[in-house]
């Protein structure tokens, strides 16, 4: 059953750090708005589905949302509880209150009314619609958790979970753990699994970039504060600080792209991995990197790798990442977001569609771009409804 349609100017599909950041920015100019939340809580990523250990990679400064600072006893690098409470006080402050437990499944523009219209499921079977002038996509570039297909993986007789499920490694001392994927993620869990005992490894398929905080940050800094210097100025200095810190990782397992860190980021959506301690792990044995994972045999008790090798794990967790889903229930944004749900115009006009249609944080460049792709929004929408 759908019921009548609730009429509004603005409607933000997404409460996660770029909904919140789309909805104040309009609260500042005084545009109605409607934004619309799956789960029941905003930003569930980190409420969640994160990790307990977790902590914002980059400096404050860079990751606080607009309109409000982080405040000033908070540590330059936050943690999740701390980014959490942030959060709730932005909500209470820019008085967001998104409409819960809304999983949009439909949103067409209406070419008659010039409107677009929303269609979202709602507990007890039923659906709700609104209409709105400006739609924007705020659903984030970690959507929804991606379960690759590994033949055997049903069977394996240990426990496999994701990421999104992982919260420590209390649990797991003395287990043998396998992390799948060497994203952060997949770094800082096996870092975190050491730390407890855990006897670790860890699957790095193809070339990463690994930088310390304080590099990625001054490289992001440059780059996205000086909008004059060259990208692969900035890479090169990332590059040549890695191999000063780092050495050579190339006899560990780990291999370097060919193409710079922030590029890697902006073409393929994959950001360096930030190093808190793990290459440290992986030098001195405490974490083993291996190959690419191809089966799992004999019933679930080996893991078979690329190399041909065999190992015995009591876990598995698989750090393999998020898929976006705004495809699924977007119709007509074709020139807005490419087939991997990330923005399809490059920047700085990436955020910026068709009939009122819009972008907020699927750039590829992470948090610290939210707040500029929401204040742009909220500017632009601003002056048409003014003329």
């Amino acid at each position: 059953m759908t019921t009548g349609a609730k009429e509004t100017v603005a409607i933000i599909v997404g409460a996660g750090p770029a909904g919140l950041s789309t909805a104040a920015s309009l609260h500042q100019l005084s545009i109605p708005y409607t934004i619309l939340e799956r789960d029941d809580c905003i930003a569930s990523l980190f409420n969640k589905k994160s990790y307990d250990r977790l902590h914002l990679h980059l400096a404050k400064q860079v990751c606080q949302l607009p309109h409000m600072p982080f405040p000033a006893n908070y540590p330059t690098y936050v943690s999740r509880t701390d980014f959490l409470k942030y959060l709730d006080d932005y909500a209470s402050h820019f008085k967001i209150t998104p409409e819960f437990r809304n999983n949009v499944q439909l949103a067409k523009y209406d070419e008659d009314e010039k409107k677009w219209t929303v269609e979202a499921a709602v507990e007890g079977g039923g659906v709700r619609c609104y209409k709105g002038r400006f739609l924007m996509v705020a659903t984030g570039e970690n959507s929804d958790a991606f379960i690759p297909e590994v033949d055997g993986l049903s069977e394996f007789r240990g426990e496999v979970i994701h990421s999104t499920e992982y919260k420590s490694g209390k649990g797991y001392e003395k287990k043998k753990v396998l992390v799948v994927g060497a994203g952060n993620s997949g770094m800082e869990i096996a870092l975190d699994l050491a730390n407890h005992s855990a006897k670790a490894s860890i699957v790095v398929r193809s070339p990463i970039h690994i930088s310390s905080r304080w590099a990625l940050g001054f490289g992001v800094g440059l780059f996205g504060f000086i909008p004059s210097i060259p990208l692969h100025l900035v890479d090169s200095l990332l590059v040549l600080l890695s191999k000063v810190m780092y050495g050579d990782l190339t006899k560990y397992g780990i291999q370097r792209p060919k193409q710079g860190p922030l590029l890697t980021k902006m073409r393929e959506g994959r950001y360096p991995v930030i190093d808190v301690g793990t290459v440290k792990k992986i030098k001195s044995g405490e974490i083993q990197v291996l190959p690419a994972l191809k089966s799992i045999r004999n019933g679930g008790n080996e893991v078979v790798f690329e190399d041909g090798k065999c190992h015995q794990f009591d876990a598995i967790i698989l750090s393999t990442g998020f898929k976006r889903s705004a495809h699924l229930w977007l119709q007509g944004g074709d020139e807005l977001l490419n087939k991997d749900g990330f923005a399809k115009q490059m920047y700085p006009n990436h955020w910026k569609g068709e009939k009122g249609l819009y972008c907020v944080g699927l750039s590829g460049r992470g948090i610290h771009s939210l707040g500029m792709d929401a204040q742009n929004i909220a500017q632009h929408i601003f002056n048409l409804i003014s003329k």
